[in-house]
């Protein structure tokens, strides 16, 4: 029977591969390769490295490679060798005068076919939904978020300019909103729900309007006060200067 390096040698040159391309592609040396195909596994390493180099081979060649390696095991233990399949045709290798040869032969079938057979009308798809559909109003259009023309308006608005340099900290809602010192000019406002608190280092120094009533001073220049506006009224808390230290 055909041995084990025979057939193996036989495949590969059937496909018109050469040794030194195994070796190569598969990165293991040509002269164990070549004792592979001679049957001269004296020269070869322990039988876990040639099986290695066996699957590398059979693998790039094209081969199965349980069947090799059932095959080399049978040739190590001295039983029969198991058939293996057929050896496969030559592969056939195209160029490019036959690629435009099939090309045009395809070219041809197609224009033959649409002059022979002209295609179908086009498919007139039947809608599925239900009539009742038609008669459905359309959804309003969706809203977006913050868009509204109208802006919220709170009871109170609070509104203050400097006309003396005057440190001022508001509440607006038990949130701290503000807290700077204003220079001559400066002026701001403020809305809440329920509370504004404004403190001041120099009342006498701001003018303030509420909800666009304007209101009379609430101290002299330099007066420390603490303004609470409310739906109720308006409360004033006023403080006493700190003493310099004796």
């Amino acid at each position: 029977m055909e041995s084990l390096g025979k057939y193996l040698k036989r495949e590969r040159e059937l496909r018109n591969i050469s040794l030194r391309e195994v070796a190569k592609i598969t990165k293991v040396r040509e002269n164990l390769l070549r004792a592979i195909e001679e049957d001269q596994y004296h020269l070869l390493p322990s039988t876990t490295y040639v099986k290695g180099f066996l699957l590398a081979y059979v693998k790039y060649i094209g081969l199965d490679p349980n069947d090799i390696i059932l095959r080399y095991e049978s040739v190590l233990k001295g039983e029969p060798v198991p058939s293996l399949e057929a050896p496969p045709k030559k592969r056939i290798l195209w160029n490019k005068k036959h690629l435009w040869i099939i090309g045009g032969i395809i070219a041809v079938s197609l224009i033959a076919s649409y002059f022979l057979y002209p295609s179908k009308p086009p498919i007139e798809f039947i809608s599925l939904k239900p009539e009742v559909e038609k008669n459905l109003p359309s959804p309003p259009p969706p809203q977006i978020a913050g868009t509204t023309s109208t802006i919220e308006e709170k009871p109170l608005l609070l509104q203050f300019k400097a006309i003396e340099e005057a440190w001022v900290r508001i509440q607006v809602d038990g949130q701290l909103k503000q807290e700077m010192t204003l220079k001559p000019g400066e002026e701001g406002s403020h809305q809440a729900l329920k509370q504004i608190h404004l403190s001041t280092g120099n009342v006498g120094g701001l003018d303030l309007t509420l909800n666009g009533k304007p209101l009379g001073k609430f101290g002299k220049s330099g007066e420390i006060v603490t303004l609470i506006f409310s739906l109720q009224g308006i409360k004033t808390i006023r403080h006493e200067k700190p003493k310099p230290p004796s």
